[in-house]
């Protein structure tokens, strides 16, 4: 039994989300369906991604993740499917495939073929992606549906610039409870830190020095910064909505200086 994972940005209100899934599963009636989540900001591919990388690696091998961000059609529109790190990905060529996969190649990549009649390709996701998808899950090849290309719409996005003492980054995610995400990777700030103590500075003059292990390592009320799930620098309010109380939104600047060892 094949699983199908979904990201859109098709929300809970209006009749596309069940559009969607009804596609699936009158092409596969088995198929095991997991929302990640249709809450993604309208066309916001970097969202998407963001969610997406953080999500995709809990699942078992072979999983394919179709991907409804910014599909509708146009005259120049490709769709994709993708091989990559054990996992499937079936989306619109906008940009989304080159920021999850960063610097690393796919293992394989086609552009769909399977298009039908282009008078009436009003939801290409359901009309085109679903049937990839599924092809996918039912354990078809990639070859099948597609003609082999090598590189994807690259899209570029914001990379923190450091040198020996410090690291300038910004907000890339703020998740529902508040907490605010840098870009600034756990890697990245042990490559630069090198054992000695810091000051992470960000707007309204605020300032953290202290990394925490989890959130309830402050009392309530109080902020912190760690590295969560993600792996990612974020900056956190105890049972607080950090976003809000700080004034962090995204693409907020942050600076994190390392201090001199005494």
């Amino acid at each position: 039994m094949g699983v199908i994972t979904l990201t859109t940005d098709l929300g809970h209100r209006d009749f596309y989300q069940a559009a969607l899934k009804g596609s699936i599963i009158s092409q596969l009636p088995n198929v095991r369906l997991v929302d990640i989540s249709h809450d993604i900001p309208s066309f916001s591919i970097q969202h998407a991604a963001f969610v997406i990388n953080n999500a995709y690696p809990y699942f078992p091998k072979n999983t394919v993740h179709l991907i409804g961000i910014d599909t509708v059609f146009q005259e120049d529109s490709r769709y994709l499917a993708m091989a990559y790190n054990g996992h499937f990905f079936v989306g619109a060529d906008n940009g989304i495939f080159s920021i999850i996969t960063g610097e690393d190649k796919p293992t394989e990549m086609v552009e769909i073929n399977i298009m039908q009649d282009l008078r009436y390709l009003h939801f290409p996701l359901a009309d085109i992606l679903t049937k990839a998808a599924c092809h996918i899950a039912d354990g078809g090849k990639l070859k099948d549906i597609g003609i082999p290309i090598e590189n994807a719409v690259q899209k570029v996005t914001f990379q923190p610039i450091y040198n020996q003492n410090s690291i300038k980054g910004h907000v890339t995610f703020i998740d529902s409870f508040g907490n605010v995400i840098s870009n600034i990777s756990k890697d990245l700030f042990n490559q630069v830190q090198q054992g000695r103590d810091f000051i992470l500075r960000f707007k309204r003059n605020e300032t953290i020095s202290n990394l925490s292990w989890h959130y309830n390592e402050v009392a309530e009320g109080e902020k912190l910064c760690l590295f969560g799930i993600s792996n990612f620098l974020e900056i956190a309010i105890n049972k607080g909505h950090a976003s809000q109380l700080l004034g962090l939104y995204q693409d907020e600047t942050i600076l994190v200086e390392f201090l001199d060892r005494k």
